[in-house]
């Protein structure tokens, strides 16, 4: 079995081959600026057109709804703070997960700088928004509400249909969910969602074998949206500056890919991550959000005693790629605040591995990711007797 394996899909995924393909033109000889009138632009018009489609069919939106950004955090920061620009000095509420992105939650604290005020949305146990909660944060009428479609640490579903419909009966405001999890792993439907009170999503091709580079902000054409960078009017006036072109058309190969093996891939998935976590039960950890529904190929765990970074080094040197948390805060010494938000302990958080599969796991890997996991907990365990026995004697 090749060494090293990948098992870190949430943080990103390998540039599909067939996707490269498609971008090579863009990159080599199709290289115009799409908003030139030539050949060498039309060409590039062209192929962000296709893109657009692409995208929109993946999510089930329409073309013009569809936004390009250079990735998942300028999507959220566009909605914040865009949506938030477009009530002026008038300000208001914004109510968010206690499990956002940092992208978004970070996005939101700086509204509270502009005088915004703020609602932290709980979580339960298994780090499902509670409706309770949502059902508190109505009374205040948010203008703007952001909870994501799947956390990208615990996989766990939220139930945003639920949660914009409620928002739209008590007085309305924009609603945003971070979907950036969720594309080429179950089915996407803006229609149906905008449809329950959900006006905007975001989206990001290097979390569904696209490049790095290029996102969207699916958003509801009468949503109003203060663009974060003024310059040459490109996508519709919201998102200025010369469009990476090859990156678009590799998000919209990526998404079309994605369509086509949505079914068959959330089963093999689901089946790996039954797989891997019996075996992860038996070796003694405890599952964070297994009792909420979550992606198909998301773990997030802890063994007790362990510490998480020190396990992860191990199993890096075994030659398998895990996560301690989401990928951009992994500078971040303090325990997930995710799992904060859910009430786990913080001992227990700062040993959290998330083990994420994609298209390329196989039932070996797994096999073999769990015999290294054994041996890296044994060998853990005996270095801490061992330094238990010295310091007594």
């Amino acid at each position: 079995m090749p060494f090293p394996v990948y098992l870190d899909h949430n943080a990103t995924t390998p540039l599909d081959t067939r996707v490269l393909e498609a971008m090579l033109p863009y990159l080599e000889t199709q290289y115009g600026n799409a908003s030139s009138r030539h050949e060498y632009g039309r060409e590039a018009r062209r192929a962000m057109d296709v893109a657009r489609q692409q995208v929109a069919a993946a999510a089930g939106a329409h073309p013009a709804e569809i936004i390009f950004v250079s990735g998942g955090s300028e999507a959220n920061n566009l909605f914040m703070k865009g949506a938030a620009a477009a009530f002026g000095r008038e300000g208001g509420t914004v109510a968010f997960s206690a499990i956002e992105h940092p992208c978004a939650l970070n996005a939101a604290r700086q509204l509270a700088r502009q005088d915004w005020r703020l609602i932290e949305l709980p979580v339960d146990a298994a780090g499902r928004v509670t409706r309770a909660g949502v059902a508190e944060a109505l009374a205040q009428k948010p203008r703007l509400w952001s909870v994501m479609l799947a956390n990208n640490e615990t996989g766990v579903l939220q139930e945003v249909a639920a949660f914009a419909a409620s928002a739209q009966e008590q007085g309305g405001g924009w609603f945003h969910s971070d979907a950036a999890q969720v594309l080429g792993k179950l089915p996407l439907d803006f229609r149906a969602l905008n449809q329950a009170g959900v006006h905007a999503l975001t989206l990001s091709a290097h979390k569904a074998y696209g490049p790095k580079g290029a996102a969207a902000l699916v958003a509801d054409r009468r949503l109003d949206i203060i663009p974060l960078i003024a310059g040459g009017g490109q996508e519709g006036g919201l998102r200025a500056g010369t469009e990476n072109v090859a990156a678009i058309v590799g998000f919209g190969a990526a998404c079309e890919l994605a369509a086509s093996r949505l079914d068959s891939l959330s089963v093999r998935l689901r089946r790996l991550q039954t797989r891997l976590e019996a075996g992860l039960v038996l070796l003694g950890a405890t599952l964070f959000g297994a009792d909420a529904p979550r992606l198909p190929n998301t773990s997030y765990f802890s063994f007790a005693g362990v510490e998480g970074e020190t396990l992860l080094t191990r199993l890096d040197r075994a030659g398998f790629a895990v996560a301690s948390g989401a990928a951009c805060s992994s500078a971040n010494p303090n325990p997930s605040h995710v799992l904060m938000a859910m009430g786990v302990p913080e001992d227990l958080a700062r040993g959290a591995l998330r083990v994420s599969l994609g298209v390329g796991t196989n039932d070996e890997q797994i096999d073999a990711f769990l015999l290294a996991a054994k041996v890296a907990l044994t060998d853990l365990k005996n270095l801490t007797a061992l330094q238990d026995r010295s310091r007594r004697a």
